[in-house]
């Protein structure tokens, strides 16, 4: 994610840290140059059809409002997760006080909170894909890679110990409906994670958006002259630019400039729960040239 105040005029110009600008540059300078191409050949070679903007005007309206609905489904997609991730956060500080109230042993209330480390950790790795479990070691003592489901064998060991460690059955129904909490917010992750947005949304997207900036010239080529490259290529900027952003926000776990921080994210439980382990709280995780991962 990226972290900045709101940019002045200087970095609205060049910016690039976070911009969509460097994957879609290719597209626009290839529309430019074949916009170039056609002015060319109808001013010197043969002379090319021209229309007039209003078809395209039109075909500009319905092609914004469909990006604008994907964008939004996108959205929609990256906000549940930061809501889900935010549960989570709150359901293990919750967990490491319940622990304080129900478990009276405290090497079983360290177990437990270890676990709860454990799986968090497991649960970021799964969502991104990763191979390095060493924090789920670290916390856990073990990356459950001989089961299945990682995430789901640490929080299976973590409601084992929470049931042979609470005191009363008041005690394991609160702890229970805990962990039950904390495997719905892993389920939702899981849920936006497995099932991206419909290929033939972009399929549509990019194909139209195409197609619209390689009719454009033919409309503009009497109104703009030699400045119609630099419309083509405003006009690819904005809607290369949308769908780019769109890709990236249906992803909301990936390692994008525009995810989710979940390192910082697991952090922060780390610093709650440290102390109560008898351990120092690590260091908050800073952005890194604007990036916090």
């Amino acid at each position: 994610m990226i972290l900045r105040d709101k940019p002045g005029l200087m970095q609205l110009l060049f910016a690039v840290r976070g911009s969509v600008l460097p994957r879609i540059l290719p597209r626009i300078l290839g529309l430019s140059a074949l916009s170039a191409l056609v002015l060319w050949i109808d001013a010197d070679v043969l002379p090319l059809p021209h229309t007039n903007a209003a078809p395209f005007a039109v075909f500009g309206i319905a092609l914004s409002l469909f990006l604008g609905f994907r964008n939004n489904a996108a959205y929609d997609r990256w906000w549940e997760g930061r809501r889900l991730w935010g549960q989570l956060v709150a359901d293990l500080r919750s967990l490491s006080r319940e622990v304080d109230l129900f478990v009276a042993d405290p090497d079983r209330r360290a177990q437990i909170l270890r676990l709860a480390l454990g799986f968090l950790h497991l649960h970021r790795i799964n969502l991104r894909k990763e191979t390095d479990t060493t924090p789920a070691i670290r916390w856990a003592g073990d990356d459950f890679s001989g089961s299945p489901h990682a995430p789901c064998a640490a929080l299976d060991a973590l409601a084992t110990t929470v049931a042979l460690g609470a005191d009363d059955g008041f005690a394991r129904k609160a702890l229970a409906e805990r962990t039950a909490s904390i495997a719905l917010a892993q389920a939702g992750c899981e849920r936006i994670a497995t099932t991206p947005l419909p290929y033939v949304y972009s399929l549509l997207v990019f194909r139209t958006t195409y197609l619209y900036c390689l009719l454009l010239p033919f409309a503009l080529i009497d109104g703009a002259g030699w400045l119609t490259p630099i419309f083509v290529g405003i006009v690819a900027y904005v809607f290369f630019g949308l769908a780019e952003v769109t890709e990236e926000l249906s992803h909301p776990f990936g390692e994008t400039v525009n995810g989710l921080p979940l390192d910082a994210i697991c952090r922060t439980v780390e610093r709650a729960l440290a102390p109560k382990l008898g351990e120092d709280a690590p260091p908050s995780l800073q952005p890194v040239d604007y990036y916090l991962s």
